[in-house]
């Protein structure tokens, strides 16, 4: 059963298909944010953001935990020497990525934000590589995130700027590096336990810490209505199924050739934000096709190995 598991979540045409289905709830995620901003959030304000952000990881902490356990016939809990382990994927996957992101949003452009928050895979790689000496850094799969990136810069040129600032760029960086991080710990750590109960359970604790900090300094939210509700459902839904399905993928398979699939997440983000907003894009389809070729040129180049 075992080695079936095995062929199936290495099987590279499946984590094709389950990487790309992950990158694309991602990605529907930005404008179905931008449109709970409008139906949830009556002042727009970090502490706000905060507690929207916290009570959606909540439920989808609890939508996998619940999902799963009835999947399996029986309530499923961590075991108790590798809560500090879920504490801790919580702290860098949930809490401090997203504080730093949303704060970092709040103050600098959705263009620099979306290329900045691209360094991801460079994170994820370099501390893999670097840090945990999981696997090795190799001239292949630097040249493979420079040519991801650069369809990144790409599809964002019109309006990128080059001035930094701490608390909006810097900000936004620093969650990147709590995406490497976490990618990196639920690797290591889905050794001894479960990658999908790490996810329910770091998710509904960072929720919970967050939505509580969130209140403490004066957020407020409304769900008046089906579609407010909806939309945060769907938000706890997406975040469910595909940080549970990232991370069982990242148990078989290299941090690497997981994490540059990532690169799609802008590109969905930019097609589905273009279809559900009324925002107009300024994305060429020249500029779309060239970043396609870019991207999936890094991807394949990451995976490519002769027979």
């Amino acid at each position: 059963m075992q080695s079936k598991t095995n062929k199936l979540f290495t099987n590279p045409y499946f984590v094709t298909f389950a990487a790309l289905l992950c990158c694309a709830l991602w990605g529907s995620a930005t404008p179905f944010i931008k449109i709970g901003y409008e139906l949830i959030l009556p002042v727009r304000n970090v502490p706000s953001t905060i507690l929207f952000a916290g009570v959606r990881f909540f439920l989808a902490g609890i939508l996998t935990i619940l999902i799963y356990s009835i999947a399996r016939k029986k309530f499923l809990l961590p075991q108790k020497r590798n809560w500090n382990k879920v504490l801790t994927v919580s702290a860098f996957q949930t809490i401090l990525q997203y504080i730093f992101f949303y704060i970092g949003l709040a103050n600098t452009s959705g263009v620099k934000g979306t290329v900045i928050s691209g360094c991801n895979v460079f994170c994820s790689i370099l501390i893999a590589s670097l840090l945990f000496r999981q696997e090795k850094l190799t001239a292949k799969k630097i040249i493979a995130c420079i040519v991801g990136f650069a369809g990144i810069i790409l599809i964002n040129m019109n309006g990128l700027d080059f001035n930094m600032n701490f608390f909006g760029d810097g900000f936004v960086f620093f969650s990147t590096v709590c995406y490497g991080m976490s990618s990196t710990l639920i690797k290591i750590y889905s050794k001894d336990e479960d990658p999908v109960i790490i996810s329910g359970y770091q998710f509904a604790i960072g929720g919970l810490l967050m939505a509580i900090g969130g209140l403490l300094f004066g957020g407020v939210i409304e769900l008046s209505g089906g579609a407010a509700i909806g939309v945060l459902i769907y938000l706890a839904f997406l975040s469910a199924i595909a940080y549970s399905l990232w991370g069982v993928l990242l148990k078989f398979n290299s941090v690497s050739k997981v994490t540059v699939f990532s690169f799609m997440i802008p590109v969905f983000g930019v097609l589905l934000s273009s279809l559900l907003l009324s925002e107009q894009s300024n994305v060429s389809p020249i500029n779309l096709v060239i970043t396609l070729v870019l991207i999936c040129t890094g991807i394949l180049l990451l995976n490519y190995k002769k027979n």
